[in-house]
């Protein structure tokens, strides 16, 4: 678990230097009022569930292995839910986000992941990313902010 703190640090200052461009995606699942989120090992806030889209991989194929690895879903419907882009020291993300309310879980999740836990959308942990809590919120509220743009 250390490592992989330490790695990321080593990733943030990197990216500073070589300025990275990467697509990734991220999964709003939704089941029952309440929103999935995912505490990663190396980062104390809670996200949707996601990471980098793979060579050769589709959008919709990254956002189910994502689930997969990350929380142990198997997604059976799936929606785009927008796009944005993201700029952090020096590394500049295109996030796809879909939204899914229909999927299962079978309990397990990969090394990377801390913890996963169901949240009241109308109640959501302090500790939250921005980028999540915005997706969320708009979740809740469609006019709140628009399908794409900045996250």
């Amino acid at each position: 678990m250390t490592f992989l703190k330490h790695f990321y640090r080593l990733a943030r200052l990197l990216w500073l230097v070589v300025k990275p461009l990467s697509v990734g995606v991220r999964l709003v699942m939704v089941q029952n009022g309440r929103v999935l989120l995912v505490r990663h090992v190396y980062q104390p806030q809670w996200f949707l569930p996601g990471g980098l889209v793979e060579a050769g991989e589709t959008l919709d194929e990254a956002a189910r292995r994502e689930a997969a690895e990350e929380v142990g879903a198997t997604i059976k419907q799936l929606e785009l839910f927008g796009a944005y882009s993201h700029q952090e020291f020096g590394k500049i993300d295109h996030v796809i986000v879909f939204l899914s309310c229909d999927f299962t879980l079978n309990g397990q999740s990969d090394s990377e992941i801390e913890q996963y836990a169901f949240f009241d959308i109308t109640q959501l942990p302090e500790e939250i990313s921005p980028g999540s809590r915005k997706q969320i919120e708009r979740l809740r509220d469609p006019a709140s902010a628009p399908a794409y743009g900045v996250w």
